[in-house]
């Protein structure tokens, strides 16, 4: 049973900088797509960024693109999301998830979802 596990949430002020992670564990990923989506409160669920698992062209959402970036180190089996000069608009619940092949920006075509992590930024 795949599980993903956030970390690296927290309060930060606006302009600043945080790195979540996504550890991954109980599959193999080579043929696995990851993303990064975020919800704020009384929003959709938004696709942020994604990657596949064997590497090649990430995908960035428009709203984060030149300041969130997303790698993967496979030795740790973990995927990061970098995210700098951060807004209020930024606020939210980060998920991360995973599916087969190819990065996809739709939610419900995900199939494993970790927890999600809080990031609050203030102004």
């Amino acid at each position: 049973q795949v599980q993903l596990v956030e970390s690296g949430g927290g309060l930060v002020q606006a302009g600043g900088s945080l790195i979540l992670s996504c550890a991954a564990s109980g599959g193999s990923f080579s043929s696995t797509a990851m993303g990064w989506f975020r919800q704020a409160p009384g929003k959709e669920r938004e696709f942020v960024a994604g990657v596949r698992w064997s590497g090649g062209r990430t995908l960035i959402a428009d709203s984060v693109k030149g300041r969130f970036t997303i790698a993967i180190v496979n030795a740790k089996n973990t995927v990061y999301l970098q995210m700098n000069s951060l807004n209020v608009e930024d606020t939210a619940v980060y998920y991360c998830a995973a599916r087969s092949w190819a990065v996809s920006t739709s939610s419900v075509e995900y199939d494993y979802w970790g927890q999600g992590t809080q990031v609050t930024v203030s102004s």
